[in-house]
């Protein structure tokens, strides 16, 4: 544990946004050497460009790539852009909008110009393609999740709306590397006009009501403090409180790409990870002030809960009350639909699953082996140790998997 962990960031913590830009544009990948090719992670491509491992290169090669998939995957629908608010993201939407223009795929970004949440993105994705259109829709978030300030990530969400699978993303890997060795030259890019756009908040926002109920937060009164730690959310707290009339708080509504306001991680970085006592140490000052707080990531596909008499909730605790309240309540979903959890979430999940009389659904860690089962409805709810999770609407079909 770094010694300043949970303290304050000072100006030599923060990034220089200057030379993050630059390195961006001007730095050139080799693929010969490992660190500079592109690799999807469990979630997508990520690395900083003044690494030489996320730049212009990078993304150009890789939406090529992604266009080239969805091609020999017969997907003709609309694909639905978002990013989250790391600097690099916006540079690489910029590109990858370049790409997809070229070829001429129709691509939807944001009505309001805001930043997407990644399971914004994913609502949008499963809300197009259950509509009963001829075509298919498909993805693409822009964000390294919960990852330091000079990070970027590229990850690519197919038709059933969460991440990639296996296959698909060394496919689409394979392919952006050899673009790049072959020096870019199959790369079509065009000025970025022209694109349609899709109010990402406001269908997000208002398709709540069918998976969480409303009016029994609102006619409980309680107090909730909001704090999307300087990410996506930020804009969606805010319409969630004023649509359902809520008692809820955008504790700190900063958006910043130095992410200059937050406390350091563990390791003393800047880290927005919800899920860490250090990081989430400003939330947690706070916890008087409300009964119940929240913290996001940067994406707002995790999150930390923050009560006044326990602090930070340990992640596993919140899974578990979450498991036991939505299958005892959730009277529409599948009698067998099962409880979903990574193999190294708490065996607390498996008691709670046991007491249920559910089906206990052990994965690998990663978010992209719930989507299957979420996708279909044989399970209800899936979670991660990391904070992470999404389950079914009141009627057991999909909301997100992602």
């Amino acid at each position: 544990m770094d010694e300043r962990a949970g303290t304050p960031a000072q100006p030599s913590d923060l990034i220089d946004v200057d030379a993050l830009r630059r390195a961006y544009y001007e730095l050139k990948p080799d693929v010969n050497i490992p660190e500079q090719r592109v690799v999807f992670g469990t979630s997508g491509h990520r690395g900083s460009s003044l690494n030489t491992a996320f730049n212009e290169d990078h993304i150009a090669a890789t939406t090529q790539a992604i266009v080239e998939y969805r091609n020999s995957q017969g997907i003709t629908g609309p694909l639905f852009i978002g990013a989250d608010t790391h600097l690099l993201s916006e540079f690489a939407t910029t590109t990858a909008l370049a790409v997809l223009v070229a070829n001429e795929v129709r691509v939807l970004v944001d009505e309001f110009d805001d930043w997407v949440p990644t399971p914004a993105v994913s609502h949008a994705i499963i809300r197009y393609n259950r509509a009963g259109h001829d075509d298919q829709a498909d993805g693409i978030v822009v964000t390294p999740s919960h990852n330091p300030p000079s990070d970027g990530g590229f990850k690519y969400n197919p038709p059933h709306g969460g991440p990639a699978d296996t296959d698909a993303t060394s496919w689409i890997a394979k392919r952006a590397n050899e673009i790049i060795a072959n020096g870019m030259t199959e790369v079509r890019m065009a000025e970025p006009s022209g694109v349609e756009t899709y109010d990402f908040r406001g269908n997000y926002v208002a398709d709540l009501e069918n998976i969480i109920d409303f009016r029994a937060i609102k006619d409980s009164g309680i107090r909730i403090g909001a704090d999307p730690l300087g990410g996506a959310s930020v804009n969606y707290w805010q319409a969630i409180a004023e649509r359902y009339e809520l008692d809820l708080t955008v504790v700190n509504p900063d958006v910043d790409p130095t992410w200059s306001f937050m406390t350091l991680d563990w390791d003393g970085k800047i880290r927005m990870d919800p899920s860490s006592p250090s990081a989430m140490a400003s939330v947690v000052a706070r916890r008087a002030d409300f009964d119940i707080l929240t913290g996001n990531d940067a994406d707002a596909d995790r999150h930390g809960i923050v009560t006044p008499d326990g602090g930070l909730m340990n992640p596993n605790h919140y899974l578990a009350v979450a498991i036991d309240y939505l299958f005892r309540t959730r009277t529409e979903w599948r009698k067998d639909a099962a409880v979903g959890k990574t193999l190294v979430s708490s065996s607390i999940i498996d008691r709670v699953a046991e007491s249920l009389g559910r089906r206990l659904w052990e994965v690998p860690v990663g978010f992209k082996w719930f989507v299957p089962g979420l996708i279909d409805g044989t399970v209800g709810f899936g979670g991660e140790e990391s904070a992470g999770a999404s389950f079914l609407r009141f009627d057991g079909t999909a909301w997100t998997t992602d």
